[in-house]
């Protein structure tokens, strides 16, 4: 026997020896492996469950508290607003409606300054990149709005002026519409219905409808602020709140500039007392720094459509202060108008 061939049982136990501790060897890493893959999936697996549970608890209840306190806020606009066709009824005969506007936002801006300016004055490029939608919104909303209801409350009642105003938010809900967003049978019935109610009270119960003076004018007023709440849903992505309400504030009152000095030219100013400065406090403070906050924070929340289902409500509230304030009478016709307009309203907003 030759010393290679007696040799081969030593190679053959040394190779299989070698090979079943490696085997063994990577049979325990795969192993460990296994387990070390399995624990880490099993880790992240259940990290991404409690994240993905935690997100859904925290984030879930928001969409439903942040609706109920955008309909809140746009009620809060909604019977503040109320009392400014009261005031601009009781101006009426005391101050020129273009003076009335002035005004009024002078007072608005001084009331929100200490609160906005230096917050406007850091987001001033910010402005300057989206003028265009800033100038267009002051323009509707503080420039073109408030003058026609002014101007509008020179002919005709307060309560006219806020239920022809319940029109406003069928435009609201056209303009979302024509955004691509669906507004349900329920709701477009419940805005014919509402609509009947105005033209009931507008045309006296008479067809076809003829519109005053004083109507049409609260009509142009209505269609300004509807398009002013639906360009609010572009307002430009980190624009705060109060900045763009301060911006659109400045710029509406420096639009009507002119305008002003004009009126003030022709038909003189107007006299300085109790019944034409506390009007104007009430519409500088209430109606315009905070009903206009409170508005804009409501469409941000819930759209401009369901925050015009609010202000459905605005004739109601309208029709109890000018009884209360001025002595104007609802009647038959203005009591049946209110109960289009508020029935309409329910079946707009049932679910």
């Amino acid at each position: 026997m030759s010393p290679i061939t007696a040799r081969l049982p030593t190679a053959t136990a040394t190779g299989t020896a070698t090979g079943t501790v490696t085997e063994a060897t990577t049979e325990s890493a795969s192993t460990a492996t296994t387990e070390t893959a399995t624990e880490t999936a099993t880790e992240t697996a259940t990290e991404t469950t409690t994240e993905t549970t935690t997100e859904t608890v925290i984030r879930k209840p928001a969409p439903v508290r942040g609706a109920g306190f955008g309909v809140l806020l746009a009620l809060l606009a909604t019977v503040v607003w109320s009392g400014s066709f009261v005031a601009a009824r009781a101006l009426h005969d005391t101050v020129p409606p273009v003076q009335a506007a002035f005004w009024r936002w002078i007072v608005a801006i001084l009331v929100v300054t200490p609160f906005a300016a230096r917050a406007t004055w850091r987001q001033r490029h910010l402005i300057r990149r989206h003028a265009g939608f800033v100038v267009l919104a002051s323009l509707l909303g503080i420039t073109v709005y408030n003058t026609l209801v002014n101007q509008a409350g020179l002919t005709t009642s307060a309560g006219n002026m806020g239920m022809i105003m319940a029109a406003s938010p069928v435009v609201m809900a056209l303009f979302e519409r024509c955004g691509g967003a669906r507004l349900g049978t329920r709701r477009v019935t419940g805005m014919v219905i509402a609509c009947a109610g105005v033209l009931l009270l507008v045309g006296r119960g008479a067809l076809p409808v003829r519109l005053g003076a004083g109507d049409l004018w609260m009509f142009a007023a209505a269609l300004s602020f509807a398009s002013y709440s639906a360009l609010l849903k572009r307002r430009p992505d980190g624009l705060g709140g109060v900045v763009f309400l301060y911006a659109t504030f400045l710029l509406g009152a420096l639009m009507l500039l002119p305008v002003y000095v004009v009126s003030l030219a022709t038909q003189g100013g107007f006299e300085p007392t109790t019944g034409t400065v506390g009007p104007l406090v009430y519409v500088g403070v209430l109606s315009s720094a905070v009903a206009f906050f409170a508005w804009n924070r409501a469409v941000a929340l819930v759209g401009a459509a369901r925050a015009g289902i609010v202000y459905y409500l605005q004739p109601v509230c309208v029709a109890l202060l000018s009884y209360a304030l001025l002595g104007e009478r609802l009647g038959l016709l203005g009591g049946a108008s209110m109960a289009l307009i508020l029935g309409g309203v329910a079946l707009s907003s049932a679910r």
